[in-house]
């Protein structure tokens, strides 16, 4: 398996490889999107207490569950570059943040707008908002570190740090509804083997989140290509690349 990996430590291979992905992730995000979109806003029924307001539900889980889902693959990378000082993973690591802090930030907006008609608040220090907040922040922190130095290794290790001790956050999210007594709900989609909703809306639940998914995949791709050419900038092939482009 190590032998099958190896070659794509090389920054040339990996950028190709990542751009003969981006394609399909692009488009298999937008047919499930639209599918999952149109499915959840105009077909599944309206929930038998929160009514139409239910429907940001289908916007905001796959926005909290994928802004956790990045930032551990973000502390992986980070890690990852820290043990074996891989430079990609490094690169893959800047590429995830800004991706992140945008899912969360989509995650707390959507939950604000779905918490004042069923909360009556637009905000309350409530423990998972509370930690999903925090988690905002330490994007922003890995973000504001990879760009603090001009050494993009010193960067890396610096954000990367950052990003390995935030990682104990995302149990806290995950379980701050078990753990405490808070206003927000227990899991709902989160129980595969039985989900506490019915099928017809669980569905269409599946389509968005896959299709936010791949999404994810699609823009970290092309941040990803971005960080290997500037991270590559002065090497022949991207000097080739870029005069290719150029005619």
């Amino acid at each position: 398996m190590w032998k099958w990996l190896h070659p794509y430590a090389n920054p040339e291979i990996t950028y190709h490889f990542t751009g003969k992905l981006t394609p399909w992730f692009t488009w298999l995000s937008i047919i499930l999107l639209a599918i999952g979109l149109t499915w959840a806003l105009l077909f599944a029924p309206a929930d038998y207490q929160q009514g139409e307001s239910f429907r940001i539900f289908y916007i905001h889980v796959p926005a909290a569950i994928l802004s956790m889902s990045i930032y551990v693959g973000m502390a992986i990378a980070a890690f990852s570059g820290l043990v074996w000082q891989l430079k990609l993973a490094d690169a893959s690591a800047a590429a995830l943040a800004p991706v992140g802090a945008v899912f969360t930030a989509i995650a707390l907006i959507t939950g604000a707008a779905w918490g004042k008609p069923m909360w009556g608040t637009w905000w309350i220090w409530d423990a998972r908002l509370t930690s999903e907040l925090i988690l905002l922040f330490l994007y922003l922190g890995v973000i504001a570190l990879h760009n603090a130095f001009e050494d993009k290794a010193l960067a890396g290790k610096a954000a990367g740090i950052l990003a390995i001790v935030g990682v104990i956050n995302i149990p806290i999210i995950k379980y701050s509804v078990e753990w405490w007594n808070t206003l927000h709900q227990g899991a709902t989609v989160s129980k595969f083997g039985k989900p506490a909703m019915s099928a017809d809306m669980y569905w269409p639940f599946l389509f968005c989140f896959f299709g936010f998914a791949f999404f994810v995949a699609a823009v970290t791709c092309l941040r990803f290509k971005t960080e290997i050419l500037s991270r590559n900038s002065m090497r022949p092939w991207v000097k080739a690349l870029v005069k290719e482009e150029i005619k």
